[in-house]
């Protein structure tokens, strides 16, 4: 079971909330809350943004390595493992890779990743939640599918948007690249 399915079932099981009642107030399906709470694969980002927020919780509850109150200094040095979550409707790992920027910061209001993207199998679905983002380009470049829009992202290029709109983000001419990703979701 990875760690963040067994935090989603500890918070689950401490606040007497079945999984149909998780469904309902993250508005998953009771077949996909059922999928995550049995399963040692993380759920996309975008349900567990939904799962975050029906518990009560920061989406940095299921990222937290400790709990630093003060400043965390991320070194590059530093070798963090990455977060792949899996797409949103299937359980198949996703294109983008997440490392955690500030997995030891309680209490943090925004999650910032450095995303490596790799060229996608074209099997990728939109996702949306409450919230906000920001992208940074750092190598290469991206396609970001917002809403019924398309922008393309080179090298030192950025974009802030709602997360509610349904997006996607790909790597642009099936390269690779690797943005700073920066999400806010409201508790």
């Amino acid at each position: 079971m990875s760690g963040v399915t067994e935090k989603i079932r500890i918070l689950c099981a401490d606040r007497k909330m079945s999984e149909e009642e998780l469904a309902a107030g993250s508005g998953l399906t009771v077949e996909q809350v059922n999928c995550i709470c049995r399963s040692d694969i993380i759920p996309s980002l975008s349900s567990l943004i939904k799962i975050a927020r029906a518990l009560g919780v920061r989406l940095g509850t299921f990222l937290d390595d400790s709990e630093e109150t003060g400043p965390v200094v991320h070194q590059h040095s530093f070798a963090n493992e990455p977060v792949t979550f899996t797409s949103h409707q299937t359980n198949q790992h996703t294109h983008m890779a997440f490392v955690s920027l500030a997995g030891k910061k309680a209490g943090r209001n925004m999650e910032p990743f450095l995303v490596h993207i790799q060229s996608g199998n074209g099997k990728e679905s939109y996702s949306s939640h409450e919230g906000e983002e920001f992208l940074y380009v750092l190598e290469g470049s991206i396609t970001v599918h917002y809403g019924k829009e398309e922008y393309i992202l080179h090298q030192g290029d950025s974009i802030y948007y709602d997360s509610i709109v349904d997006h996607l983000v790909t790597a642009a001419d099936h390269s690779e690249a690797t943005i700073l990703g920066v999400i806010y979701s409201p508790a």
